[in-house]
Parts: structure tokens; sequence; C-alpha cells
């Protein structure tokens, strides 16, 4: 359970404390894409979204896209936001966080990777040893697969939720 748990749990991009992440040494940030910055189905972000996304750059925060899509889809975000990208990532498994977090020149600890989905950006994020920040999915409609870890990803949170709120 250990390695699905968080470090941070929060609605949307906005919600994250930047400066708190700087002041505890985070400089890289690893970011999903669907459904974490843009809509699974959506081919652009939203205006707040890439205004996160420059105000995270602007703060000093090197950023680099982490998604298991193809690369013509990371190819446009890498655009959108003009930061580097690695696609077909296939998180959980770490060699393509291994190879952003040496892009971005960064020890482990220096770097947060901000996801959606507990079975692929957590526990990828988690079993890396960098610092974890579960986003709030954007929109229900999803790729085919995620639909089918979704249910058990809500019985691992709803656990989450009570243990939280129990402490």
């Amino acid at each position: 359970m250990k390695l699905l748990q968080p470090n941070l749990w929060v609605d949307n991009l906005h919600e994250i404390p930047l400066q708190q992440l700087q002041t505890i040494g985070i400089r890289g940030l690893m970011i999903d894409i669907d459904n974490t910055l843009v809509a699974w189905d959506k081919s652009e972000p939203a205006t707040e979204v890439r205004q996160w996304v420059a105000d995270a750059r602007a703060l000093g925060f090197q950023v680099v896209l982490v998604s298991n899509n193809h690369s013509l889809r990371v190819d446009e975000m890498q655009a959108f936001f003009m930061v580097h990208g690695f696609s077909k990532a296939k998180k959980p498994t770490l060699g393509t966080l291994k190879k952003a977090i040496r892009l971005m020149g960064f020890q482990r600890q220096q770097v947060a990777m901000i996801g959606d989905q507990i079975f692929t950006d957590v526990l990828g994020g988690n079993r890396l040893g960098v610092y974890t920040i579960l986003v709030t999915p954007i929109k229900s409609k999803e790729f085919w697969w995620t639909t089918l870890v979704r249910p058990l990803e809500a019985r691992v949170l709803h656990r989450m939720k009570k243990f939280r709120n129990s402490g």
C-alpha cells in the first residue's frame, strides 16, 4: 500500500504548492499528460494549464513530460508547453523516468512526479524514490485500459481517504 500512497494529493494542478516544493528541494517536475495536463480526448491544453506550466518554469522548475501515450501526442504537447517529453514511457517501469531525471540533471530527491493515476504515475514515482503528487483526473473519458483499472484505483483511494481521515 505504501508504494501507492502519493506524498501529496490535490484536485488540480493549481493546488500544487510550487513554492513549498522548492523549499523541500524539488527542482524538477516530471508530468503526465493525459487527464493531468490535458483531457484525454482534447488536442490542446487549457489556457490556465499552459499558464501553470509557464509559471512553474518561471519559478525555476525544469519540466519534462512523461507519458505512456504515443509519440505524436507527446510531440504535440511539447510544442504547446515548450518542454521536452518522453512517449511510450511504460510507467510504472523505471527506464523512461530515469531518462527524464538524467535529462534534467538532478538527483531523485530533487524531482517530483505529477500524474492522475496511482498504478502508473504514483507507483512509478514511488518505486523510483521521487516525490509523488496525485492529481484528480481532468475528465472521466479515458483510454480503454485506464477504464479497466479505475475501479481498483477507486478502492485504493477510498482506503487512503479513510486512513487519512482517521489520523
